[in-house]
C-alpha cells in the first residue's frame, strides 16, 4: 500500500527507558520519542500523534509548542490525547487558542455501551470544540462479544483468564452484568447481526466518533467487525439496549 493510503497514528507518554526524561511530555521525550517513531516505522511523518495520558509535571505550554513544533516541521500532521479529562482538554484547547498553536484534533477514551464515562462532559465539549473521538475498548475487551458467560469462569487464554489484564475488567465481570450481555446478544440476534456489530454500531452511531479501535485473533473477526459500520440502529434497538442495561451502565470510574 503507498503511504498516503492509511492513516499511522501512534502515541507519547509512558517509560521507553529507565531514565528521568524517558518518560511523559516534556520536550524532549516528545522529540525524542517522534524521531525514534518515525525511524521504527520506516516512514518520514506520523498522520496523529497522541499524549497518551496527561503530564502533571510538564507545562501544558510546553507540550502543546513541542507538539506544534513537530507539525510545522512536517513530522506530525495531527495531533491528539487520550484519557484526558474535560477540564485538561478544555485548558488545551483554549491554551492553543490563546498561543496561537496547532489545536488537538482527536481525543482517545474508553467508550462503549457499559462504560460510558466521556457523556458527561468529555463529549459535549468535544463536539462542541470539534476534537473527534478515536474510541478504544468499543468492546469492553471482549465483554461485548457475549463470550463470557454468567455462572462460569472464562475460559483460558482469554482476556479476562489473565491475572494482569483481567484486573482491569473486575468490575464488570459479575452475573448481573453478564446475563444482560446474554440478553443483548439476543436483541443483536433478532435484528440480523452479532453482538459484536450491535455494539460498534452502537459507538459509531455517534457524528462525533470517528473511529473505533478494534482487535481481532482471526481475519474473520476483522471483516466480521467492519460490516458494523453498514448497520443503522433504529431508536426502537437503542431504546431496547438502554433497558436491558439498565443500572449496569456506568457513567463514572
Amino acid at each position: 500500500y503507498s503511504r498516503d493510503s492509511f492513516v499511522l497514528a501512534t502515541k507519547v507518554y509512558f517509560p521507553m527507558g529507565e531514565g528521568p526524561n524517558d518518560r511523559g511530555l516534556s520536550r524532549k521525550h516528545i522529540m525524542e520519542q517522534c524521531h525514534a517513531s518515525l525511524r521504527r516505522l520506516g516512514t518520514d511523518y506520523i498522520d496523529l500523534y497522541q499524549c497518551h495520558r496527561y503530564d502533571t509535571e510538564t507545562s501544558l505550554e510546553e507540550v502543546l509548542r513541542a507538539l506544534d513544533d513537530l507539525v510545522t516541521q512536517g513530522k506530525a500532521l495531527y495531533v491528539g490525547v487520550s484519557e484526558w479529562s474535560a477540564v485538561q482538554i478544555d485548558d488545551a484547547v483554549y491554551t492553543a487558542r490563546e498561543l496561537n498553536l496547532d489545536r488537538i484534533a482527536s481525543n482517545q477514551p474508553v467508550y462503549n455501551m457499559l462504560q460510558r464515562y466521556i457523556e458527561r462532559d468529555v463529549l459535549p465539549l468535544c463536539e462542541r470544540e470539534g476534537i473527534g473521538q478515536v474510541v478504544f475498548s468499543p468492546l469492553s475487551q471482549g465483554i461485548l462479544t457475549g463470550k463470557y458467560k454468567p455462572g462460569q469462569q472464562p475460559q483460558q487464554g482469554t482476556r479476562a483468564a489473565d491475572p494482569e489484564a483481567g484486573s482491569f475488567m473486575q468490575d464488570l465481570m459479575n452475573d448481573k452484568v453478564l446475563t444482560a450481555v446474554q440478553n443483548l446478544q439476543t436483541l443483536a440476534q433478532q435484528n440480523g447481526y452479532t453482538l459484536s456489530q450491535m455494539a460498534l454500531a452502537w459507538v459509531l452511531r455517534k457524528q462525533i466518533v470517528s473511529a473505533a479501535i478494534i482487535g481481532a485473533s482471526r481475519p474473520q473477526q476483522v471483516e466480521e467487525n467492519a460490516k458494523a459500520s453498514e448497520i443503522t440502529l433504529t431508536e426502537d434497538v437503542l431504546h431496547q439496549i438502554d433497558e436491558i442495561l439498565g443500572d449496569e451502565v456506568k457513567y463514572s470510574r
